[in-house]
Formats: structure tokens, C-alpha cells, sequence
């Protein structure tokens, strides 16, 4: 699987937890997921959780303290899916 593909599926997991000040637009591969998209703690576990069921993946501890963002999240999950 490409980052481009992960991207595209992980997009629209992002966008479902994007608080209503932030545009769908505002995503791109370098954003804080918390800083520039304004992702709550809480949010991001429910991303997380999501990620893990859409790929098939589990993330460990380590994992979940590296995803800063969208390009963190990418990464993790070109690991996993090999």
C-alpha cells in the first residue's frame, strides 16, 4: 500500500473528528494533529481506535506517543501493513 492510498483512507478518518472551526481543507500530509487541526486528546483516541480497525492494525504505547501527525499516522501504518 502507497502513503498516497493510506492518505486517502486516512483523510476522511481525520475529518470525522475535526471540531467545526477547522475546514476538511486545512488537512494535508505535515499537519499537527492536535496543534493545526485542533484534535482533542479524546478525539484522537477515537482516530486511533479507527485506524486500527480500518487497516487491520494494533499500535502499541511507543506508537501512540510518535503520532504528531497526519505524516506520523502515514508512516505507522506503511510499518504495519508490510
Amino acid at each position: 500500500m502507497t502513503s498516497e492510498e493510506i492518505y486517502s483512507q486516512l483523510q476522511p478518518i481525520i475529518t470525522t473528528y475535526l471540531p467545526e472551526d477547522v475546514s476538511i481543507n486545512e488537512i494535508n500530509i505535515e499537519s499537527d494533529l492536535t496543534r493545526e487541526l485542533n484534535i482533542n486528546s479524546a478525539h484522537l483516541v477515537d482516530i486511533i481506535l479507527d485506524i486500527e480497525d480500518a487497516f487491520n492494525i494494533e499500535f502499541k504505547n511507543d506508537d501512540i506517543e510518535k503520532l504528531r501527525t497526519v505524516n506520523d499516522a502515514v508512516s505507522l501504518i506503511k510499518q504495519k501493513t508490510l
